[in-house]
């Protein structure tokens, strides 16, 4: 600063008010910058911007900058008197730390830099700090900050005049406020972030543990899990939908929607199929999660796929995210979180979600267990009690077809069943349950010849089960060349249909079949519980057989002991009375009458 003129005690009184006036400014200044530095909290900008125009006028400079080192460059976050043109351009060409600028001249050294002028001096090559900026005289001061070099105050002033120890003193000061500020405003983000964290993480923990209580406390129903998953995971996420689709082969099941969706748009997807270029597809090719920011840039939008555009036109769908649900390799379904804005999920969220995904795997294999347990115990009850009737109708086979086939058709969720047992070339019906009464019409008391096509026909001849998933695709109907056949499917609605042989010393004994009115496959436990019902009447009718025969060798036997004792009696009468006829007439009379009605009992 100019020092005042002046002689005697006028001049040193003089002087003294000067320095009392610029302590007094200093402090008043520094006040300032401590209020601002305590009021602002995290919001950084507003301080630094007051810092650096008080440092500014307090030391005579027409211009200053604060830069952050930030990726090893010096990038402007604060400015006072630049011209917008050199603001902009400092903007655009972050300062490399090297000594042609102030700033990186600064970083270099992380001393203090007085450069008198810089048209005059030989190393400094920013000559749009001259031109744009006007600066000549210029100030940089290193911001250190726990031993760590975190960015550079620099004045400027548009004439040649070096600035006093007093005031780049008073610009230190400055850059340690500086410093405080940036450290406040550095802790107080973090502590936000962190107090959000903790406030994120138990919403998400009490949200995830309520999803657990639905899942201890409704062993084995998806429903209320399905639902209590996507509303905790649709609210955390800030989205407006949510939904689960379960993979069903190359198709998709809607298993559960949350929030408002148009009923246009879940019934389009209740009722269509889903391609591999779809992003649901897309997915479950990949294994891995998927964010689409704008589904109107989506290729599969712009390619006018009938669910894209429903779900951006009906449902108005924009962001999505889709996270697979994995069991070990195997791929069971996604979870998706849609928003009807464009506004990216965060990592967080996604992850959030994939926690979520991982629990309804572990509750859709719970159900599962819970589910194979379950029917496991009704298929040995059903068993035990077929094995039951075997043991109590010996050699009656209208009891065990009866249990059998009303067991088979209830375990197997099926419409209705028949057995059938090998006649000849043919197979005659010897016992139904449930079956509709057009169908009963056709094959009651009939000697049936079944088509080469049909799953009954295809059971015998292959002696294995055969599961025909549509009855309509086989060629006896769409060719309409069995009428029996095309009568069954229209008449008697049949349509998923499983056969399975009975053998005896592999030869083929008879055929049980059940069927469905929709098509729907059976699964392969239930095919298997079939093959048993199957071994256990192929059992009843062997033991039916084998019974029936010693029941007639028994019989047998019983006439060949009374011939005998009557042939014995005869010749006993004739040794015993030699020479007199008239008691052997008698005897032999009497044992023939005798023998003729056991016969004609027998008989009837």
């Amino acid at each position: 600063m100019r020092k005042p003129r002046g002689t005697g005690a006028e001049t040193t009184v003089t002087v003294l008010a000067h320095e009392l006036s610029e302590a007094l400014e200093q402090q008043t200044a520094t006040s300032e910058v401590l209020k601002v530095v305590s009021q602002s909290g995290a919001e950084l900008a507003p301080v630094l911007d007051k810092l650096v125009a008080t440092a500014a006028r307090i030391c005579l400079a027409d211009s200053g900058f604060i830069f952050r080192l930030q990726d090893g460059l010096c990038r402007m976050v604060a400015s006072f008197g630049v011209p917008q043109e050199y603001k902009d351009f400092q903007v655009r060409n972050p300062i490399v730390p090297d000594r042609g600028t102030l700033a990186g001249r600064t970083v270099l050294t992380r001393n203090t830099v007085h450069i008198e002028d810089a048209s005059a001096d030989s190393e400094y090559t920013r000559i749009e700090a001259i031109r744009l900026g006007h600066q000549r005289t210029m100030l940089g001061v290193p911001l250190v900050g726990e031993s760590a070099l975190i960015g550079v105050l620099t004045l400027a002033r548009s004439w040649v005049e070096p600035f006093t120890d007093k005031q780049i003193a008073l610009v230190q000061n400055f850059a340690s406020q500086a410093v405080i500020a940036i450290e406040n405003a550095r802790l107080l983000r973090e502590l936000r972030e962190r107090t959000t964290e903790l406030t994120e993480s138990l919403e998400q923990q009490t949200a995830t543990s309520e999803v657990l209580q639905v899942i201890s406390s409704s062993p084995g129903e998806l429903e209320p899990v399905f639902q209590a998953m996507l509303a905790n995971a649709t609210r955390l996420c800030d989205a407006s939908y949510g939904a689960m689709w379960l993979s069903e082969g190359d198709l998709f099941r809607n298993a559960a929607f949350y929030g408002p969706l148009p009923a246009a748009y879940m019934e389009q997807w209740q009722s269509a199929t889903v391609s591999v270029t779809a992003p649901l597809g897309r997915v479950a090719q990949s294994r891995k999660p998927l964010q689409i920011a704008d589904l109107r840039q989506d290729q599969t939008y712009l390619d006018s796929h009938p669910l894209t555009v429903n779900a951006v036109d009906v449902a108005g769908i924009h962001t999505l995210a889709i996270v697979p649900m994995l069991k070990g390799d195997e791929f069971v379904g996604v979870i998706a979180i849609y928003r009807k804005e464009v506004r990216p999920f965060t990592d967080k969220q996604i992850e959030l979600v994939q926690n979520f995904a991982n629990q309804t795997v572990i509750a859709i294999e719970k159900a599962r267990l819970l589910e194979e347990l379950r029917q496991s115990l009704q298929q040995q009850t059903a068993t035990s009690e077929v094995l039951r009737v075997i043991s109590s109708s010996p050699g009656e086979l209208e009891p065990v077809f009866e249990i059998m086939l009303q067991k088979a058709v209830r375990l197997c969720d099926a419409k209705f069943g028949i057995l059938y047992l090998s006649e000849g070339n043919g197979f005659r019906t010897v016992a139904m349950h449930n079956v509709p009464p057009s169908l009963v019409q056709l094959r009651q008391n009939k000697l049936i010849h079944f088509p080469v096509d049909a799953s009954v026909t295809r059971a015998a001849v292959t002696k294995q089960p055969c599961h025909q998933i549509d009855a309509r695709t086989e060629r006896s109907y769409i060719e309409g060349s069995d009428s029996q056949f095309v009568a069954a499917v229209n008449l008697g609605g049949m349509r998923t249909v499983v056969s399975v042989p009975m053998l005896k010393d592999d030869k083929i004994i008879g055929v049980i079949t059940i069927y469905r009115q929709e098509v729907r496959p059976f699964t392969d436990r239930q095919i298997e519980l079939v093959t048993t019902f199957a071994d256990q009447v192929a059992i009843a009718l062997e033991n039916a057989r084998l019974l029936s025969e010693l029941r007639q060798r028994t019989t047998d036997l019983s006439k060949a002991l009374d011939q005998q004792t009557a042939t014995s009696e005869v010749l006993q009468s004739i040794s015993s009375s030699p020479g007199e006829l008239e008691p052997v007439f008698q005897a032999i009379l009497a044992h023939a009458t005798r023998l003729s009605a056991t016969l004609a009992v027998n008989r009837h």
